[in-house]
Order: structure tokens, then C-alpha cells, then sequence
């Protein structure tokens, strides 16, 4: 059975940036603006440029694979298990860490209709709803879980839209100059410490890469549609933090953007985008719940994860223990840590696996010079820029996240240890049949 290329460049380049645009732009422009004043703008533009790297590696070593797994497939092929296992658990971290976060930006933004602050069992009941109810909708069955994901998926575009557009109408005629001692004042770790937090609001083109075995002409419907959408969300976001800037100034909020919409429209406008900013980020924590298990069962179909991870519900004929397990640990780690932190972790944890991707392009070109896949230009010196990159971005982590980010990679080495050989060449049939 083959796929039907239907998936045409604009078509692909819509969903590069539904991708993009998940929830961190919604939480982060208040610290940005904290790190770097009046130049946060122009860190945009320089996130951007960074990720368009590493996105073009990954979309090379993508168009050589059609099963489920992403990168952590993409480096077991290339360097083995053991790596593999590795970036797959950091994968989940990922996922996991941001699915929390998202969660965590809802109560803050719910706070906005509270009269008092909720205390922490109040909170932490309250993630759990917002975390329970996605995940039992894709128990259900995926069908339940995509039409739930697509409903809210359009609420995320609508302030962002609104901002922009009101922004631009408000500073028309009050152009604002950044001068180059406020790009340098911020200091060098301000500015890496930036990076961290951009890494997670510009992540997530990867995902749109997973169907390419269904990309009308994907070599060149890929890197234009990467290029177009990544060109899309920098110009949104640049434009977003400067009118956050403009607007509050060097206001720190855990709503930062119903503190612009509240200069911008008053107290309408906050509670306007108070709502659509909770819709956008119960969209993202559904779409996450309905594909992140995927990574699941692809390490226990392989063997890299107890057997029991892989099978299906007997009637719904969803991976319902690995969903329960997902949404269960989000909530833990939402119950535990603050927005900033948490997707601080999850930066740390892509940027572990855009290395894996970024090295496994060099290795694979090796492996198999004669794909019948995606080459890009320079490839082995994006790959090279695009490791660096993300190095640089590990090395802006604190200490206690650090710390945080060795739990999975001990995982990993131990679930190495622990898992069976002789399971894997029929795990891996079991994955290649899944992808059919």
C-alpha cells in the first residue's frame, strides 16, 4: 500500500505554521522583554534563523523514513539503539514538559477572571481537568481526538491576528528606534538565556514533516513550505513582541498578552484574549495528546519500552495505557514547577533531540548515499551550524535544570540495559506494519 500525495506547498506551508504557532508566544513575551528590553524583536529574527538550520536537516533525514517515530527513529537508524533510546526519552521529556506548560499558561491566563488567585490544590486540580478531559477524548479514539484538536485549533491565530493588526494601527506614526547599546546592555547570558525560552516558541515545523510520504513533489514542496511558514510566524512574532514592548514596556505578568490587549482595547480586549489564548493552548495540549503517544508505542513496538505500552484498547483501539501514562506525568510536572521552568526543560530536552537529527543527516548521507530522498544544499555545514546552535542553547540552562535533564537520559541507559534484543527485529516489523 503506498500513499496518495495530496499534501501540496501550500497546503504544507499552513501547516508548517500551525505547528509553529502552539502556545510559548502567548507566555513569553513578558520575559523576553525582561531579558532584553527594547532588542527582544530582534532575538525573534535571530530564533528564527536558528531554526531554519536545523529545520532544513531535519527535513532531509524526514523524507528518508515513512514510519512513526521522528527523530528518535531517525537516530537509531543512524547511530543504534542506545542513542536512539536516548532521544527518543528526550523526545517525551519534550512533549511531556511542554503538554505541562501549556497547562500551567491556562491557569494563569484563567486568573484573569478570578476575583483571588487560586491556592495550590485549587491549581493543581484544575490542570488535571484541563489535562484529563484531551486525554480521555483520544481514549475514545483518534477521530474523537482530531475533531477535538481541530475545533480549537483556529482560536490560536485570532489574537494574535488582532494584536498585530491593532499594533501596527496604534505606532504608525510612532516608529520605534533601537539603538546599539541596548543590543549589547542585555549582557551575553540574558541573550542565551533568550534562546532557551525561542527555542520552544519557534519548535514544532518538525511536526509537519511526519507525513511526507503523502508531499506532492516533496523536494521542493518541503523546503518551500519550511521556508515560507518559518518566514510567516518570524514576521508575526517580531511584530508581536515589538507591540508587546511598546505597549507594557518592561511589564513582567504571567499574562503578557492580555496586558498589551488591555492597552490596546481595554478591559475587553484582556478578557478576549484571555479566552482565546485558553482555547489555542487546550488545542495544543489535545493535538499533543493525540500524537505524542505515538512516540510511545514506536519504542515499545521496537522493543525500547515495556510491551505493554504498545498495545491497543480492544474496542477503541487507541494506545489508552500510554495515553493515561502521558497525560498523568504532564500533570505531575504541571503540579510542580512554573511556566518559565518547565519550558525551559523542554527547550533543553528539543534541543538534545535536534542534535540527534541535525548529526544523524551526516551519518545517514554516509549509510545510504543513494537515497531516493531530499538533499539539501550544504547539508553536512547546516548540520555542523545547527548542533552548535543547540549547544549553545543547553548551556543556557540553570543548574536545577540540568540536573532535571539527566532523569531521562539515566532512563534511557537503564531501560537499555533492560529490554530484550531478540524483541527487536520483530518490534521493528510490527513499527513498519503500524506505518502502513
Amino acid at each position: 500500500m503506498t500513499f496518495v500525495r495530496s499534501i501540496g506547498r501550500w497546503t504544507m506551508t499552513a501547516l508548517v505554521i500551525n505547528c509553529i504557532i502552539g502556545t510559548g508566544i502567548f507566555g513569553l513575551p513578558g520575559e523576553l522583554t525582561r531579558l532584553l528590553g527594547r532588542a527582544s524583536p530582534i532575538a525573534m529574527v535571530l530564533a528564527a534563523l536558528g531554526i531554519a538550520i536545523i529545520m532544513g536537516c531535519l527535513a532531509e533525514v524526514a523524507s528518508q523514513f515513512a514510519e512513526p517515530g521522528g527523530p528518535y527513529l531517525y537516530v537509531r537508524t543512524a547511530f543504534g539503539r542506545f542513542l536512539g533510546m536516548q532521544v527518543g526519552w528526550f523526545h517525551l521529556l519534550a512533549d511531556v514538559a511542554g503538554v505541562a506548560g501549556c497547562a500551567v499558561l491556562f491557569a494563569n491566563y484563567l486568573t484573569v477572571f478570578l476575583r483571588s488567585p487560586l491556592n495550590a490544590w485549587q491549581r493543581a486540580s484544575l490542570i488535571a481537568i484541563v489535562i484529563a478531559i484531551p486525554a480521555v477524548a483520544n481514549c475514545l479514539g483518534v477521530r474523537s481526538g482530531a475533531t477535538l484538536s481541530n475545533m480549537l485549533t483556529i482560536a490560536k491565530l485570532s489574537p494574535l491576528a488582532l494584536l498585530v493588526l491593532l499594533g501596527l494601527i496604534r505606532f504608525a506614526h510612532q516608529p520605534q528606534v533601537i539603538h546599539a547599546s541596548e543590543i549589547t546592555s542585555p549582557g551575553l547570558s540574558n541573550w542565551v538565556r533568550a534562546m532557551v525560552f525561542l527555542l520552544f516558541v519557534f519548535a514544532g515545523p518538525e511536526g509537519a514533516l511526519i507525513p511526507s510520504g503523502e508531499i506532492r513533489e516533496p523536494r521542493r514542496t518541503i523546503p518551500f513550505s519550511l521556508a515560507a511558514g518559518l518566514l510567516a510566524c518570524a514576521a508575526i512574532f517580531t511584530l508581536l513582541q515589538f507591540i508587546t514592548v511598546a505597549t507594557t514596556s518592561t511589564k513582567m505578568t504571567d499574562q503578557p498578552l492580555a496586558d498589551t490587549a488591555s492597552v490596546l482595547l481595554g478591559g475587553g480586549g484582556a478578557v478576549f484574549v484571555s479566552i482565546a489564548v485558553m482555547l489555542s493552548t487546550y488545542g495544543w495540549i489535545s493535538g499533543v495528546l493525540l500524537y505524542g503517544p505515538r512516540l510511545v508505542f514506536a519504542l515499545a513496538a521496537t522493543g525500547d519500552c515495556p510491551a505493554f505500552l504498545a498495545r491497543l484498547h480492544t474496542r477503541f483501539h487507541t494506545p489508552a495505557v500510554g495515553i493515561v501514562l502521558y497525560a498523568l506525568t504532564a500533570w505531575l510536572l504541571a503540579s510542580s514547577g512554573t511556566f518559565l521552568w518547565i519550558i525551559a526543560l523542554s527547550s533543553g530536552a528539543i534541543a538534545v533531540f535536534y542534535i540527534g537529527s541535525c548529526a544523524a543527516l551526516i551519518h545517514l548521507r554516509k549509510l545510504r548515499p543513494n537515497a531516493d530522498a531530499l538533499r539539501v544544499p550544504l547539508g553536512p555545514l547546516l548540520s555542523i551550524a545547527g548542533i552548535a546552535i543547540c549547544v549553545a542553547v543547553i548551556s543556557g540552562l540553570k543548574r536545577n535544570e540540568l540536573l532535571i535533564m539527566c532523569v531521562p537520559a539515566l532512563i534511557a541507559a537503564a531501560n537499555w540495559l533492560c529490554v530484550k534484543p531478540r524483541h527487536q527485529q520483530e518490534g521493528e516489523a510490527r513499527l513498519k506494519a503500524a506505518a502502513r
